[in-house]
C-alpha cells in the first residue's frame, strides 16, 4: 500500500494526511499493544486535525498537546464549534500522562473506543472543512 499524496509542511492537507496516519494507527488493535498507547495515537489524529484547520484559516497556533487551547482559538476565529469538537478536549490527557507507567490507571476499553470515536469524529469534521475549501 502506498503513502498518501505528501504535501508541502504549511498545506493543511498534509497535516490531515498525518491525522489520518495517527487515527488509522489508533484503530490498529495489534496485539500486545496497550490501550494507553493507542489513546496517544487517538489524541494525536485530534490534535493534528484541528491544527490543520488552523493552518488552513491561516491562525497562528503553539505547538502543544492542549486540546482545549487549540479548540478555543478555532473559537475565536469565529468558526462554528460543534460539540463533538469540544469533546476532541478529553483527549488531551492521553497525550503525556497516559504515555507513562504506573502514572493513572490503564486506559479502560470503554475510553479507548470512545477515544477513538472522538477522533474520527475531530478527522471527519477538519476533512470536511478542508475539502469544501479545496473546491
Amino acid at each position: 500500500m502506498r503513502p498518501p499524496e505528501r504535501f508541502p509542511p504549511d498545506d493543511p492537507r498534509e497535516w490531515l494526511n498525518r491525522a489520518r496516519s495517527n487515527l488509522a494507527l489508533a484503530k490498529n488493535r495489534i496485539p500486545g499493544a496497550y490501550p494507553e498507547d493507542l489513546c496517544f495515537e487517538a489524541q494525536q489524529a485530534a490534535e493534528k486535525s484541528i491544527k490543520a484547520v488552523l493552518i488552513l484559516r491561516q491562525i497562528v497556533f503553539p505547538y502543544v498537546h492542549d486540546l482545549a487551547r487549540l479548540v478555543s482559538l478555532i473559537e475565536n476565529s469565529g468558526e462554528t464549534v460543534p460539540e463533538g469538537l469540544i469533546e476532541a478536549e478529553r483527549l488531551s490527557v492521553y497525550a503525556v500522562i497516559t504515555r507513562y507507567p504506573g502514572v493513572v490507571r490503564p486506559v479502560s476499553e470503554e475510553e479507548y473506543m470512545e477515544a477513538v470515536e472522538i477522533a474520527e469524529f475531530v478527522v471527519r469534521w477538519a476533512e470536511e472543512l478542508i475539502l469544501r475549501d479545496q473546491t
